[in-house]
């Protein structure tokens, strides 16, 4: 039998196992994990965990992590990095979609690294590989969900944390939160390469980018990632 081997991503101490079916973290998986703000006791949720990376960079601090993702493959590994990183009695995982396997409890921080790259008609795939990427026809389909969910899921003084690309629009966003009952603001910004599946889609992309944010003659290079903020009263 053919030995494949095993892909390992090391982050900040901690050793995570890249499963078959599970996309590895890229730039902004890193960026949202290096400005993650858990405090002592916090109970989090971890809505789309992927490989678990930030849930268990969570768990290190928080009371409790309830980590969910659509994909099979990814709870699975999810725990398993749970325990590969010794804190396997604090992170629990979850299949389902989006709040579904949460209904009824509430957290004090809610985290989320959505996927959000806009998707012109006849790409709408069902692989793994999609459903990692894609974000409906304007990027907002999963966004919107979290964001209007978040009040009932969060105790008073909770936080809804996620990143969004610059050219979703950052007003937008904020008048998205503001609409949901939450008070936006800024957590941190980095300018980084504009994402390969960008490309592919430029033209959707600049057709929906109401601020301006990607030049219209010009190849882009870079592309500014946000992580916001939404804060229950």
């Amino acid at each position: 039998m053919a030995d494949d081997g095993t892909l390992l991503f090391i982050y900040d101490g901690g050793v995570f196992r890249v499963a078959e079916g599970v996309q590895a973290p890229k730039a902004g998986s890193v960026f949202f994990a290096r400005h993650l703000d858990v405090r002592e006791g916090d109970e989090v949720l971890d809505l789309g965990t992927g490989m678990g990376l930030t849930a268990i960079l969570a768990a290190r601090v928080a009371k409790r992590v309830v980590a969910t993702d659509i994909v099979p493959e990814c709870v699975s590994v999810t725990r398993e990095n749970a325990l590969l990183n010794g804190l396997g009695d604090r992170v629990e995982a979850r299949v389902g979609d989006g709040y579904a396997p949460v209904r009824g409890m509430t957290f004090d921080l809610i985290i989320s690294n959505p996927p959000q790259m806009p998707t012109p008609p006849g790409l709408e795939r069902d692989d793994w590989m999609a459903r990692a990427d894609n974000g409906g026809f304007d990027g907002w389909a999963i966004l919107d969900t979290i964001i209007r969910g978040a009040p009932e899921h969060l105790k008073p003084g909770g936080r809804l944390v996620f990143s969004i690309f610059e050219f979703l629009g950052l007003p937008r966003a904020q008048d998205k939160l503001r609409t949901a009952g939450l008070a936006p603001s800024v957590v941190a910004q980095e300018t980084q390469s504009f994402p390969r599946l960008g490309y592919e889609r430029l033209d959707h992309i600049r057709s929906l980018d109401t601020e301006g944010t990607v030049p219209k003659d010009t190849w882009p290079k870079t592309v500014e990632r946000i992580i916001l903020c939404g804060q229950k009263a």
